[in-house]
């Protein structure tokens, strides 16, 4: 193709669409990356409850001994207590588990179901731009074409004069 005046603002426009392209493939790349490092998160976290439920009981646990060991033996049922404890933390616990083991697992059904929308987003985009390059290449042809015949009228109308 020959060089124009025009050549380098096509260049430019070319340019800033390819970037614009590239940019939304990025994007979708993102919300896909997005799903997964929130579930890794959320997975990751349980082992974090898990520890703050022993660290509670071993709490509640201290102050029972701290309590049994200030008062007469048998003044306070301790054991029931304890049990009483255990039972409640180990509930919470299971139910927390549960609560993070479905929102890991809705995370990656989500992630997965972003990730076969963007595939057919993504071949939408694409045959969208590759559309508008094919016409931007057409009308960068054409102004060409016309640049060169006013050239050439121009250089004819001066051979004429």
């Amino acid at each position: 193709m020959t060089q124009n005046p025009l050549t380098a603002m096509f260049e430019a426009q070319r340019t800033a669409v390819e970037g614009s392209q590239q940019l939304t493939h990025e994007t979708m790349e993102a919300g896909a990356a997005s799903f997964s490092a929130m579930a890794d998160m959320f997975s990751s976290s349980e082992s974090l409850a898990e520890s703050n439920a022993e660290m509670t009981k071993n709490a509640y646990f201290a102050f029972f001994d701290a309590l049994e060991a200030s008062l007469p033996e048998g003044a306070v049922p301790v054991e029931d207590f304890r049990k009483l404890v255990d039972e409640s933390v180990d509930a919470a616990s299971q139910t927390q588990r549960e609560m993070l083991e479905a929102t890991v697992e809705s995370l990656e059904e989500s992630g997965a179901a972003y990730e076969e929308y963007t595939e057919g987003y993504a071949e939408v985009v694409d045959s969208s731009f590759e559309s508008f390059l094919e016409l931007h290449e057409g009308a960068e042809e054409n102004v060409g074409w016309m640049v060169e015949s006013t050239e050439e009228m121009a250089e004819e109308f001066e051979t004429a004069a």
